[in-house]
């Protein structure tokens, strides 16, 4: 069978993949070699997509409560409480939560039944917590939501800044783009990141501002510049706008020891073709629009857009972010670029025949679900998204859910953190099931192609939707037969763009064929640089935007810290998809909280313990990692954990629901915060080949190749029997050290469980007895001894997963002579697939050189 080239589900690199289907829910997944965005290289996430393919957790039929209804049933019941609510509370009442994982002819019929024909702007999406920063940096600047760079602008610059990135982690074929043009070119790479992350540790200069500094950092690099004689005075005159008083707005300190900042200007100076790529780290602030536009008036002022190796380049999150914000998926955004002028407003409305169009701009995601609380939405749609676990102050959300009179979700999995709130769920397809487009970072459209059939009754979003429009008395209007049909009317509505003076153009494709679509090859809307003749403003200028560095918060001795939150290398969101890889959960099991050894040492933590962090929203438990990457007074915890996978590492419970004023995206990285020790009394793990629900103080379970592993700690007696199944049991105790062990086998033989725990002993390594799952080979003294009889190799910690190498495996590479990162996966494989290990793999290199050369002195 031939392989179906689709397009991956994760970042918004918009990888192209080349999928051949091996049999039922099996498939082989390789990078496509023709895609622009990747040319066949993958991250491990997308490498090992195959694992996420099956149906385990599936919600595969129509439920209303816990009980199964027909198609017809659940859509009449949806339908009638939309039209209800409407009748009594009017159309703001009812609110559409979605998410960046749906395709662009999901995203835009919601959006045109919501705000018109519903009548309500409330319809927002996950997009508003990771990219609407730069949203309204972009409009506030060029006039339209238009990325001005492309990836190529990379292969061509001399210098590229990375400011709020862990490009080697969130994004990592770009990562391996920048690798390239840093061997070929001599590209320089500046890393702005509190942290000494893998991407910080490969840079030129890490800059390790301190949070919220890149508004002083920005404008005082701009001033410089102007001291150097650098401004390019032409294009500010020809194609620029500047505020009264611009250059007076610049004067501020740096932020950061002079040394760093003449460093920085510097390269700066010497570098005219700089690309800086900004994600996350800048974004998810309260001041993340000026953020935005401090970066793109330094581009604008040096002239160092538009042209190759150039520009302002927002690198997004999901992998249709940038299809959602073309269609109006944010309450802040009419379709095709458009805004709220009453003319843009009038177009729209003749262009959809609209029954009821909206009025006003809607509820932004953070003050929706207060909306939802406090009772003024009554009637809130969720699709493909885990706010439960996502949104900031989670804890408030979910007590929005659980009030909430009507909340039907749309979703691939039965019991999500937010799916347990739904009095209505309906079953969606997942990749591998979709057929529609997505639009990347740098506005290549591509499509996602079906490799299965539709699993249960599992149904498209774009359909489900329509069914219920067509039951609320829109149907007309929603008389879509394909998604092709939904994209024809799409590409057709940009003739509006276009109107209005917008760069979005894709009426080329207004009329094509269905076989057209489906043979629809990656295409590029606006070119390598779209704004390259013109800015989509009134005059054609872009316009430089004031911007101040924030005033400093007071600080709390209730709440030392600052908390900053972020994403792990091989997870995505909350784990709903990537949770179901044993291969991808070998890089990080737990949720870790990563700490400054001065910071650990006054909290009484110890590296692998225990660790509660505490702010004003909630609280949550972790395993410390003590870190001299991390800076002083500051920790950091991943975002991915949620109720379904572990009792700690419930992020969303204490991140702060501040928003910035102008884009209302939540300001993730700058959390008041404390942390304290937690001293369980027991601690120990448990190996299934059934997923477990523990109750104790803190368990996190992550799938391995045959069940899986479950890390325990808890207080007081141990409730054996709740943790183990039914089966013959073994059992070995060593009373002095506290130490249990009891083995699990069935019918057969086979090891179906197996349980460690301790008050004080230590606990065997995982690996070797995680693997015996469902064997019945070994013998039940090596089980409850957790090592075989003959000792196997110690490899260390899996460093490259693609090849299953350990850190023992390549640093003995190293001491064979190995020198580079390439030589290392000559000898071993590691970083020659996915390359996403990389960076660990310099990182051995580097500390084996510091060695070495010690030794030697």
């Amino acid at each position: 069978m031939a392989a179906v080239r689709t397009t991956c589900p994760y970042c918004g690199v918009g990888c192209g993949i080349a999928a051949q289907v091996t049999g039922e829910r099996q498939v082989r997944i390789k990078g496509d070699k023709t895609h622009p965005a990747n040319r066949g290289a993958l991250c491990s996430k997308g490498t090992h997509l195959s694992e996420t393919v099956g149906l385990h957790g599936r919600l595969l039929h129509p439920m209303i409560g816990e009980r199964q209804a027909s198609w017809d049933e659940a859509l009449d019941d949806v339908a009638e409480r939309m039209r209800d609510c409407i009748a009594t509370h009017g159309p703001d009442s009812i609110a559409f939560y979605v998410s960046g994982q749906l395709l662009t002819e999901d995203y835009y019929v919601a959006n045109k039944l919501a705000k018109g024909f519903v009548g309500t702007g409330n319809i927002d999406t996950n997009s508003r917590l990771c990219m609407s920063s730069a949203v309204s940096a972009h409009v506030r600047a060029f006039g339209e939501d238009v990325v001005p760079c492309s990836y190529s602008d990379l292969d061509h610059a001399d210098l590229i800044v990375l400011v709020g990135s862990n490009t080697a982690w969130c994004h990592p074929v770009i990562w391996q783009r920048i690798e390239r043009a840093r061997e070929r070119n001599g590209t320089r790479l500046v890393v702005i990141d509190p942290r000494r992350t893998e991407t910080a540790e490969g840079a030129d200069l890490h800059i390790a501002l301190p949070p919220d500094g890149d508004v002083a950092l920005f404008n005082a690099l701009l001033g410089d510049m102007m001291e150097r004689g650098l401004i390019d005075e032409d294009f500010l005159a020809v194609r620029c706008s500047l505020p009264d008083g611009f250059w007076a707005s610049l004067d501020c300190e740096p932020g950061i020891d002079a040394d760093s900042f003449a460093r920085f200007a510097q390269l700066v100076a010497d570098s005219p073709r700089m690309v800086t790529l900004f994600s996350q780290g800048a974004n998810q602030s309260v001041g993340g629009t000026d953020k935005g536009n401090a970066i793109t008036n330094f581009h604008l002022a040096t002239g160092r857009i538009n042209r190759p190796g150039t520009g302002p380049f927002s690198i997004t999150g999901q992998p249709n972010a940038m299809g959602g914000r073309e269609v109006g998926g944010l309450a802040s955004m009419l379709a095709a670029h458009l805004g709220f002028s009453p003319d843009e407003m009038a177009d729209v409305a003749q262009f959809w025949n609209a029954a009821n169009m909206f009025r006003q701009p809607g509820l932004k995601a953070v003050d929706l679900f207060r909306a939802v609380h406090d009772g003024r939405v009554k009637f809130l749609w969720v699709m493909g998204t885990n706010p439960a676990v996502s949104m900031p102050d989670a804890g408030f959300v979910r007590e929005a859910l659980a009030r909430c009179p009507t909340l039907v979700v749309s979703d691939i999995l039965a019991g999500t953190d937010t799916a347990k709130f739904a009095g209505i769920r309906l079953p969606a397809l997942g990749w591998g099931e979709k057929d529609g487009t997505v639009t990347n970072s740098e506005r290549y459209v591509s499509r996602q192609r079906p490799l299965f059939t539709a699993p249960g009754e599992a149904r498209a979003d774009w359909e489900i939707v329509c069914d219920v429009a067509r039951r609320a008395g829109f149907g007309a209007a929603f008389a879509f037969d394909s998604s092709a049909a939904v994209f024809r009317e799409y590409a057709a509505m940009t003739q509006l763009s276009l109107r209005h003076g917008k760069l979005l153009d894709l009426t080329g494709w207004a009329t094509c064929s269905d076989a057209e679509y489906d043979a629809m090859e990656p295409f590029q809307w606006g070119g390598t640089h779209p704004c390259a003749t013109r800015f989509p403003t009134d005059d054609g200028k872009a316009r430089l935007i004031a911007v101040a560095p924030p005033q400093a918060e007071p600080g709390r001795s209730d709440f030392p810290l600052r908390l900053n939150t972020g994403r792990y290398r091989d997870q995505w969101h909350t784990m709903t998809r990537t949770g179901l890889s044993a291969k991808l959960s070998i890089h990080r099991r737990e949720p870790l909280v990563e700490v400054h050894p001065d910071t650990a040492a006054r909290a009484g933590l110890i590296d692998g313990g225990l660790a509660r962090v505490t702010t004003p929203y909630g609280n949550s438990i972790y395993r410390v990692q003590v870190s001299d990457g991390q800076p002083r007074g500051e920790i950091f915890v991943p975002m991915h954990w949620s109720d379904a996978v572990s009792a700690g590492g419930r992020t969303g419970r204490l991140a702060q629901p501040l928003v910035d004023p102008v884009s209302g995206q939540p300001g993730f990285k700058n959390t008041r915060a404390r942390i304290e020790a937690v001293e369980p009394q027991w601690r120990g793990f448990l190996a299934s080949r059934d997923r477990p629900q523990p109750d104790v103080l803190y368990w996190t379970t992550s799938p391995v190749a045959q069940g899986w592993l479950t890390e325990l700690a808890g207080m007081g007696a141990i409730d054996i029997d709740a943790l183990l199944p039914a089966g013959h049991r073994s059992e070995a105790a060593d009373l002095q050290r506290g130490m249990q062990r009891i083995a699990v086998t069935d019918q057969d033989g086979a090891l179906a469980a197996i349980l460690f725990v301790t008050r004080r002993g230590q606990l065997p390594q995982r690996d070797w007895i995680a693997a015996q799952l469902g064997s019945s080979e070994g013998s039940t003294t090596e089980w409850l001894a957790g090592r075989p009889s003959q000792p196997l190799k110690d490899r260390g910690p899996t460093v490259c997963v693609c090849h299953s190498v350990g850190e023992f495996d390549i640093l003995e590479a190293i001491e064979a002579g190995a020198k580079d990162v390439a030589a290392v996966g000559q000898c071993t494989q590691a970083g020659t697939n996915c390359g996403s290990c990389r960076p660990m793999i310099a990182r051995l290199l580097d500390t084996a050189r510091t060695q070495h050369k010690e030794a030697a002195e």
